[in-house]
């Protein structure tokens, strides 16, 4: 435990309107079983397919299985709080919570850095794109993302375990994250927040910078490829753009605050946190041909075995 005699915290929620809350958390409840369903299957999709085999899906793959850990750190919280309204939470689930939620989002900043290096391989260097991008090459991306991750977490446990709390345990957030908690200390908490805008804000608006550029890199190359590759390779960069402005721009509001607006930063957390995981199943699928097939292919041969 953390300095002080804080054994819990109180979470204030989305809002306090109490008839809201029965219906938002029927809402929420859709949305989260909805991601839940369309991450599972696009990951069961492509494992049970030939698509595992290519990088592209491959790392997909795990960008929606982080999807689904990264809302379901929050999500099943925040549902229960409307409906039994049982809004607190343990010290060490508070900092459970944290971690996984950081831990689970820079995942994702780092497989969407490896998902653009792919791209930028498969369309600028094509020769060249199975000896680069080989599975042993793949693992270690994904590794190397994983473990940055971890290391991106844990310094964020390693600042909120030191701060001391007094009286004040209510945490105006639906989930508890560094800033609610550096507020709730009582200390000057003026050096870590700049930290934490260093290490999370400034980090991704520059990757979110690069990604853009890498995009644009790309995507300025498509004129020397034929009608049907451009065609492609507009529709997969399409989509990894889409999902890219969905998560980052709405974290780089969060963690890099222009003004001290905590509701602002609630509402923009639920984009990250609920409707991008929501959406990415939708945005890589509804224009992808390949992952269209896959899932026929998948699904409905699992319907005639059924069947017989």
């Amino acid at each position: 435990m953390g300095y002080g005699n804080l054994t819990e915290f109180i979470l204030l929620g989305l809002f306090h309107n109490e008839d809201a809350k029965a219906i938002c958390s029927v809402l929420f409840l859709f949305c989260y079983l909805a991601t839940l369903c369309g991450n599972l299957v696009v990951v069961l999709t492509i494992r049970c397919s030939h698509l595992s085999d290519h990088p592209m899906y491959f790392f997909l793959s795990y960008l929606s299985f982080m999807d689904v850990c990264f809302t379901s750190t929050v999500a099943p919280k925040l549902i229960i709080d409307f409906l039994v309204q049982c809004n607190t939470i343990s010290y060490n689930g508070c900092i459970a919570q944290m971690f996984s939620a950081h831990f689970f989002g820079a995942t994702e900043i780092f497989v969407l850095v490896v998902m653009a290096y792919d791209r930028y391989v498969a369309i600028c260097r094509p020769l060249y794109y199975m000896i680069t991008m080989n599975r042993s090459v793949c693992y270690i991306l994904v590794t190397v993302s994983v473990s940055g991750a971890f290391m991106h977490s844990l310094l964020h446990v390693l600042i909120v375990i030191r701060l001391p709390f007094c009286d004040t345990n209510e945490i105006d957030h639906y989930f508890c994250d560094i800033f609610p908690l550096l507020k709730l200390a009582c200390t000057d908490t003026k050096f870590l927040t700049l930290i934490v805008i260093t290490t999370t804000g400034v980090l991704s608006i520059l990757t979110f910078v690069a990604l853009v550029i890498s995009y644009i890199v790309i995507l300025s190359t498509l004129k020397n490829c034929s009608s049907k590759g451009r065609h492609k390779a507009l529709s997969t960069c399409g989509s990894h753009i889409t999902v890219v402005f969905m998560f980052f721009l709405p974290l780089i509001f969060t963690y890099v605050p222009m003004r001290d607006s905590v509701g602002d930063d609630k509402v923009f957390a639920l984009f990250y946190t609920m409707i991008a995981p929501l959406f990415n199943p939708l945005i890589y699928t509804l224009r992808n041909t390949d992952m269209k097939n896959a899932m026929k292919k998948v699904w409905c041969q699992e319907k005639v075995f059924e069947r017989k």
